[in-house]
């Protein structure tokens, strides 16, 4: 009987433990870091230079095989340039054949009618193109490449042309920063399903980028505020990445009175940066911005190591795409081992491990803080959100 007992408790443990594990909701992967544009935020290298470390056909195989068996992530095939690697197509097709929800992650410059077609067939559901600004003067200074914005734009109309639903994905820094609206403008204007504003992290997986092209944090707290009131005017799925601090102003915001629209007035002098501003959203517009289509994911802050997990080309497993602490390797262990057990990932779900103002703030456990920028910026991934403005009431 003694045995038998401490079998049935070691046994409720082990469900217990598996029980408390947050489901893995989307993985990115790194398919290749070959690329065919310069971009300043990442850091490019040739086919010559990663051929041989990616993982191969197979070795992808055996990856889709072991995540499709323990998980149903939204998979996002990235790099680099996805399009850059030949058998992009097969990976594709052998994910969506396992019933995974794939979306492809590509610069838009390779996508002519035929490779359009491909994506097609080979299962692909979402199409994200990269703009980082309203005109090809600024998206191709920043990409490095004239007539980028010509093909991504051209891109965009080939993949609706054949049924996929598309994405705009852009990076926010000092040279584009004061152009959002008009990106949004071009968003709409080009009918995409969705614009996602990629706050930016100055270290990552391969991601570089010099620090007079971050923006400040006061100019973060500006950009998010602007954002969730587009959201509450708009059709279009808007949100913003690597800002979980946005989901403490949605919350601040959409707790704080009647709504703008029904008080009929215009937003206080200073825009949506003023407690007045602020007090205008009600609840129910708070709740527009959680989608319901599978490509929204919109839950809460940081969702590095708790519902999603980046690979490298390599096969390394890390939190996020910009928080560069490797957690294992999928050649050397399942991924569905790793996400369970992980050290790294048990901290970064426990919230009560966060430091600094963190760590006292009544929003931890909504916003968290983005763990790759305090990474970056203080070389520990539990410290404070180094570009978050907000002061904590209770401590």
């Amino acid at each position: 009987m003694g045995t038998r007992l401490v079998r049935t408790r070691r046994d409720n443990r082990a469900k217990s433990e598996q029980h408390e594990t947050p489901e893995l909701r989307i993985v990115f992967w790194e398919t290749t870091t070959a690329c065919n544009l310069a971009c300043p935020h990442c850091r490019v290298v040739s086919d010559e230079d990663v051929r041989g470390g990616e993982l191969t056909t197979q070795e992808a195989f055996q990856f889709i095989d072991g995540l499709s068996a323990q998980f149903s992530p939204l998979l996002i095939l990235s790099g680099g340039e996805p399009l850059c690697r030949p058998d992009i197509f097969d990976i594709a097709s052998f994910a969506s054949g396992k019933g995974l929800c794939v979306a492809l992650a590509t610069n838009g410059t390779l996508v002519n009618e035929a490779t359009a077609e491909k994506i097609k067939r080979s299962g692909i559901r979402r199409v994200s193109v990269s703009l980082d600004g309203p005109t090809a003067a600024v998206h191709d200074g920043f990409r490095g490449l004239t007539g980028s914005f010509d093909a991504a734009v051209a891109a965009l109309g080939r993949i609706q042309a054949v049924g996929i639903t598309t994405q705009i994905n852009t990076t926010v820094t000092r040279h584009n920063v004061d152009l959002l609206p008009a990106i949004l403008d071009l968003a709409l204007g080009l009918h995409v399903d969705a614009l996602h504003i990629f706050c930016l992290v100055p270290v990552g997986c391969r991601m570089q980028i010099a620090v007079e092209q971050q923006i400040s944090p006061e100019t973060y707290e500006r950009v998010l505020r602007w954002l969730f009131e587009k959201s509450l005017e708009l059709s279009i799925h808007l949100k913003a990445t690597c800002a979980p601090h946005y989901y403490r102003i949605m919350r601040q915001l959409a707790s704080s009175g009647e709504s703008l629209r029904a008080r009929k007035q215009k937003p206080p002098a200073g825009g949506h940066d003023t407690p007045e501003a602020a007090a205008v959203f009600s609840e129910a517009q708070g709740r527009k911005l959680v989608h319901a289509e599978p490509m929204a994911a919109a839950t809460k802050g940081c969702l590095a190591g708790q519902s999603v997990c980046f690979i490298s080309h390599t096969g390394e497993v890390f939190p996020c795409g910009y928080l560069p602490v490797s957690s294992g390797n999928i050649r050397r262990q399942p991924l569905a081992e790793i996400w369970r057990s992980s050290p790294i990932f048990k901290s970064l779900r426990d919230s009560s491990q966060l430091k600094g103002k963190c760590g006292i703030c009544e929003y931890r456990n909504v916003c968290q803080g983005c763990r790759a920028r305090a990474y970056g910026c203080t070389g520990d991934f539990l410290a404070e959100e180094p570009y978050c403005i907000y002061e904590p009431r209770f401590g």
